[in-house]
């Protein structure tokens, strides 16, 4: 009995012994692992990751350079741009950051900035240089000092303006006229061209002549004076030169017109465009008015885009063909539009009208390379044709088109036939020229000896 009672006693005693054993154990295994992961969050090795958000290799008299630094561990402790040449290092920017935590997310994990280089205060030679990003973190790894990564970008410093010569420079120009300048550049150029009155229109290099340029310009239609021309040019480190030149504004008179809106033609007209902009809520004349402005403006949206790149080659000849006919309308003609013997709208009409029969053959102006084929709003069905440098022609109230986009057309093809699709009250063709999606007076055009005077007769020369 007394052996049986000390078995029974004896037991438990061992039982807790070992569970207290276990306990310890599980618990330095816990602090261990703890420890363990604390070693590795703080001690991390991944490095920070730099990205330049532009392709730089050139550096101008003053270039801005964007950046972004991102560390999606223990964050960033500190982001330096510097810019090194034969042992100099100027320093462009730096920022540093205060420790937030002590484990994943001490510091941001992304940042962006843009540093700004100004050789006034550098002061490095034109040349061979190397931009360089260095970026820490807030890892204790590298003996507390963190994770380090440095990016070197080779690049040139290039602080000279390219020079712009000019050649020639249109002399006399209409309000909604057009023209050319010739010039020279002493380097290759990131961009060039002319600024008229603000509007920029590119430049095109000539044929067999290095560094030389035409570049094709226009005025607007209501333009009352020049208040700036220019041939400009950016180098590839952003360095801009420039040439002043003036023009004389000849005057341009333009008759104004009045168009009387009737129900008969609301209803003959709106069903068509609520194919195709069925957006359009009120009356009929309230359609009519969305149509004849906001269509309106979204139209000269789609063709501003299409004309702003042009087949750098010129593709027309000579004077360009007028479709035979009586004049309906002229350029830059101002209307006036009147409903029931009111006034209800104003535009202004941006190309010549031109009649003769029913579906008549349309045929391309000159040569060109078909860019547009569709219906256009108020244009209706129409095409445009990139003649090279710049230059185009519209085709427009078509009832049939007979070309498809990418064809290149030579002067006198078939590419359609006109009607009156589009704002058109009968059938006729609109027709319209452009300068890089400026329109201008087709007369200049339809002209040969203008033609001559403004455009061969100069380029001869070259």
């Amino acid at each position: 009995m007394s052996s049986q009672t000390r078995f029974k006693t004896g037991g438990p005693k061992k039982s807790k012994s070992n569970i207290g054993r276990i306990f310890i154990l599980f618990l330095l295994l816990i602090i261990i692992a703890a420890g363990a992961m604390a070693v590795i969050i703080l001690f991390e090795t991944e490095k920070p990751l730099v990205t330049l958000k532009t392709d730089i290799k050139y550096l101008g008299r003053k270039t801005t350079i964007p950046f972004q630094v991102t560390d999606r561990k223990q964050g960033l402790r500190s982001v330096a741009v510097t810019i090194e040449q034969n042992g100099r290092s100027m320093e462009l920017f730096q920022e540093k950051f205060q420790r937030k935590t002590w484990f994943y997310g001490a510091g941001p994990s992304e940042t962006e900035g843009v540093a700004e280089f100004d050789n006034s205060k550098v002061k490095l030679k034109d040349g061979e240089a190397d931009l360089v990003v260095t970026a820490r973190d807030f890892s204790l790894n590298g003996f507390l000092k963190g994770n380090t990564v440095t990016g070197r970008y080779p690049v040139v410093i290039d602080t000279k303006m390219p020079r712009v010569t000019l050649e020639h420079t249109q002399r006399y120009i209409l309000p909604g006229g057009s023209g050319i300048v010739v010039y020279d550049l002493s380097e290759p150029s990131e961009r060039n061209g002319v600024e008229v009155n603000g509007d920029f229109f590119t430049g095109y290099p000539m044929p067999n002549r290095e560094n030389r340029y035409v570049a094709y310009i226009a005025l607007d239609w209501d333009a009352d004076k020049i208040e700036s021309s220019r041939a400009v040019a950016t180098d590839m480190a952003g360095n801009e030169g420039q040439a002043v030149f003036s023009m004389t504004l000849k005057q341009a008179d333009y008759k104004k017109d009045q168009i009387n809106v009737s129900d008969g033609f609301l209803n003959s007209k709106v069903p068509e465009f609520e194919q195709y902009y069925p957006e359009m809520k009120g009356s009929m004349l309230d359609k009519y008015l969305f149509t004849n402005n906001e269509v309106r403006k979204r139209n000269a949206e789609t063709i501003k885009k299409l004309c702003g790149t042009s087949e750098p080659n010129r593709l027309w000849v000579d004077r360009f063909l007028r479709m035979s006919g009586a004049s309906k309308a002229g350029f830059a003609d101002l209307r006036t539009y009147y409903y029931q013997g009111q006034a209800i709208d104003k535009q202004v009409h941006l190309g010549m009208d031109i009649a003769s029969t029913a579906a008549v053959e349309i045929k391309a102006a000159n040569r060109g390379k078909v860019i547009f084929a569709d219906y256009l709003g108020i244009y209706g069905n129409t095409i445009i044709l990139d003649h090279g440098q710049g230059v185009f022609s519209l085709y427009s109230h078509l009832s049939r088109i007979e070309t498809e986009v990418d064809e290149v057309v030579d002067q006198g093809a078939i590419i359609g036939r006109s009607g009156a699709t589009g704002m058109a009250g009968g059938d006729h063709l609109h027709f319209s020229m452009m300068i890089q999606g400026k329109f201008v007076t087709p007369v200049e055009w339809w002209d040969q000896h203008w033609i001559d005077v403004n455009i061969n007769d100069i380029l001869d020369q070259f």
